[in-house]
């Protein structure tokens, strides 16, 4: 009985090795935390390719250097809100200010080398899926000259691979008020603040009290003759500061929220003195604690009809609690008057409340959030010209945060579900960079055309979502970014369903399974092409003074041994802080 032939007729092999590192092309809309980690890690991790990020502000920085408003600041412990990679000793504060924040991402961005790669001042209007190239098209907007085109008109850019690293915090989010663009006196956004309006002496409304609110307050509070009129709709839980237990395990005092010089100088010169504060801050922030009503009472005991209406009916976590240095004090001073009855319009001069009563205002401060629960506010169309806005009606849901069905080879950094209650939001921003850069190599590696969620594991991911919370405080009866609908919704649409450690978990290695592929050879082909000459780059020829492409004994370097302890592998200390995976 004779052998089976299974050899493909006309196969040819690749004349290349088996890394396959084919020539890809890679955008990237946003500069912020995610972009700029992406410009680290793509370059890093990924050869031959084709890289470029779009920016459309004149810096990178995305939010932190959007959001200029007096008080902006980070609401929870700086050393947890960095990355991992790049520890910064000299925060000035618990809590550090925007503008620390800001230089910190420019800091980076320099370091590793991201401006290189970044246009700025380039917004992209839309972005098409063109299934007959399988690439995407992208039109883009410079706002000055710009050196690719010499010229600012708009221009048409393509890519194998598209990331929108936007975050969920960039499109600010306009009071729907009637009258309200009948305002003759300054309107501005927490997100597009003026920094040359003089507040001195002025009548100045606030609207909203969600994390920006309740860090402008305080600061125009003390403005020399500034009369505040606070228009409050919503229960807000202000706690105590973030990290309280661990300022008080290493013997600092909560209240006082600033680092000396000594306490910075010390982390900079040890730094196993400053890996144990930042330690104790992770395990900190993947805890709850008691937050203490009594608190908040005896903060607002001047006028105690402030606590009646503020203090939340919903548990902690609903809506975002925010620690608020200053807030509840500065609600009580007699510069500050606090205002629950609803605005029912706004007219040339001011505000006009529900019952009747008129308030006269010169400034209009709108700390009224983020669209975080819809689409960029540019159009991107998937296959069949489907628009991801449509896609996302009723409410938006991508596969791990990260991936939508229609959408071949697109990926969203902090995309629905993707921020955490608790914890470390830059160890899964992160982590999903990572994550994508497996799938451009996978792509470029093994010479697939396209990768898509398949829409079952969309639905069965969205199935997930809904079950997780409806066991969770986040379903509350509270308004909160975290819902769909404008905060409104009965969908948790802004949080993984889980913990950092969960998601971090869940993140570590991609389950192919889930998605579906195209060969770049077409349909029918032989799926094994990919591997090549039977070569590898490693024992290749190398240019110059490189006797080798790479190192064909790399094998045997202690840094590519994984060492197992002796007697008892099963002891691996490493494996014991986290267990093995695939």
């Amino acid at each position: 009985m004779g052998s089976t032939d299974f050899s493909t007729p006309g196969l040819r092999l690749k004349s290349t090795p088996i890394e396959g590192q084919r020539p890809i092309k890679v955008r990237v809309i946003g500069a912020g935390y995610s972009g700029i980690y992406l410009g680290i890690r793509i370059p890093q991790r990924i050869r031959n390719v084709n890289f470029r990020i779009y920016e459309k502000e004149e810096s990178v920085g995305g939010t932190w250097w959007v959001n200029r408003y007096p008080g902006c600041a980070c609401d929870v412990p700086a050393h947890s809100y960095q990355y991992t990679f790049n520890p910064n000793t000299n925060w000035s504060a618990f809590y550090a200010p925007a503008s620390e924040i800001c230089a910190y991402l420019h800091s980076t961005a320099e370091k590793y080398g991201v401006l290189r790669h970044v246009k700025l001042l380039h917004k992209v209007e839309s972005c098409r899926w063109d299934d007959s190239r399988k690439k995407w098209s992208l039109t883009i907007q410079p706002f000055w000259k710009c050196p690719l085109t010499d010229t600012n008109e708009r221009f048409e850019d393509d890519a194998d691979v598209l990331v929108a690293a936007r975050g969920n915090l960039s499109d600010p989010a306009w009071p729907d008020i009637p009258g309200f663009k009948s305002f003759k006196g300054e309107v501005m956004h927490s997100a597009r603040w003026n920094e040359s309006y003089d507040f001195r002496n002025k009548r100045i409304g606030v609207l909203g009290n969600g994390s920006s609110g309740i860090q402008i307050v305080p600061c125009l509070q003390k403005v020399e003759g500034a009369k505040l009129s606070c228009f409050v709709r919503n229960q807000a839980w202000v706690m105590s500061p973030f990290g309280e237990n661990v300022m008080r395990k290493l013997g600092m005092d909560p209240n006082i929220i600033d680092f000396s010089p000594e306490q910075r100088e010390e982390w900079a010169k040890n730094p196993k003195i400053y890996h144990k504060f930042r330690k104790l801050i992770e395990l900190d922030g993947g805890t709850i604690h008691e937050v203490s009503m009594r608190a908040m009472k005896e903060r607002l005991s001047k006028k105690p009809e402030i606590a009646d209406f503020l203090i939340p009916s919903f548990s902690v976590g609903c809506r975002r609690p925010s620690p608020g240095p200053g807030y509840l004090e500065a609600l009580v001073e007699d510069n500050v008057d606090f205002i629950t009855d609803p605005v029912e319009a706004i007219t040339s001069t001011g505000v006009t409340l529900k019952f009747g009563r008129k308030v006269e205002l010169d400034a209009l401060v709108c700390a009224t959030g983020f669209n975080a629960s819809s689409a960029p506010p540019f159009p991107i169309y998937g296959r069949g010209g489907l628009s991801l806005k449509s896609r996302f009606t009723p409410f938006p849901t991508a596969y791990l945060s990260m991936a939508v069905d229609s959408f071949p080879n697109f990926f969203i950094m902090l995309g629905p579900n993707s921020a955490i209650g608790s914890g470390s939001l830059t160890a899964i921003l992160e982590n999903e960079g990572d994550y994508i850069i497996k799938c451009i190599r996978k792509l470029q590696k093994e010479d697939y055309a396209t990768l898509c969620i398949k829409p079952e594991r969309i639905n069965d991911w969205t199935e997930f979502c809904h079950e997780y919370f409806k066991k969770t405080v986040y379903t509350d009866p509270c308004h909160s970014w975290y819902k769909s609908e404008g905060g409104s919704g009965d969908r948790i649409t802004g949080l993984w369903p889980g913990s950092t450690l969960h998601a971090l978990e869940a993140l570590r290695a991609p389950r192919w399974e889930d998605f579906d592929f195209e060969s770049i050879e077409g349909a029918g082909e032989n799926r094994m092409r990919w591997l090549g000459n039977g070569s590898s780059i490693t024992h290749m020829q190398g240019e110059g003074d490189n006797e080798w492409a790479g190192d064909p004994a790399w094998y045997i370097e202690p840094r590519f041994i994984d060492f197992p302890p002796l007697n008892q592998p099963e002891d691996d200390e490493t494996l014991r802080m986290r267990p093995f995976s695939h």
